[in-house]
């Protein structure tokens, strides 16, 4: 099945509208639907966005969208008001998921270093999940 850009956009699109909608529905962070839809509809598991250099740029841009949506939600008074827990915890969390990821990777038979892989970018989106989820609850105490 071959997919122009424009289809694969399409496809993406129409998939992120109704993850947002059930994920707001659900009160989960509508980022956590983006990623589950990259990953469903991708080559590897539904296949319906095939791998081609169109769409691997393509997912370069949501990348980069991502990290910018993820920067705009935080200012620096609620960092600094949550520090101890993003760098305390969200660094033991970090190193927790790339030490998992590697274990299980040596325990699939694939290499360690591809474990280290997934297990940081895992552990990257998710601690900006869990950080956004904790700055919506947290007040912001500014001095």
């Amino acid at each position: 099945m071959s997919h122009d850009v424009l289809s694969v956009v399409l496809i993406l699109l129409g998939c992120a509208v109704g993850v947002v909608v059930l994920f707001r529905r659900l009160h989960l962070p509508p980022i956590l639907g983006y990623l589950i839809v990259g990953v469903v509809i991708g080559p590897r598991a539904a296949g319906l966005v095939p791998e081609t250099e169109a769409q691997r740029l393509l997912a370069e841009f949501g990348v980069v969208f991502l990290m910018f949506s993820v920067g705009l939600e935080f200012s620096l008074p609620q960092i600094m008001n949550m520090r101890r827990t993003v760098f305390g915890l969200g660094g033991a969390q970090v190193a927790a998921i790339v030490v998992l990821g590697a274990c299980a990777a040596a325990a699939a038979g694939t290499s360690w270093r591809e474990g280290v892989i997934v297990g940081g970018v895992i552990a990257m989106w998710s601690t900006a999940i869990v950080s956004r989820m904790l700055a919506e609850r947290m007040p912001l105490h500014t001095h």
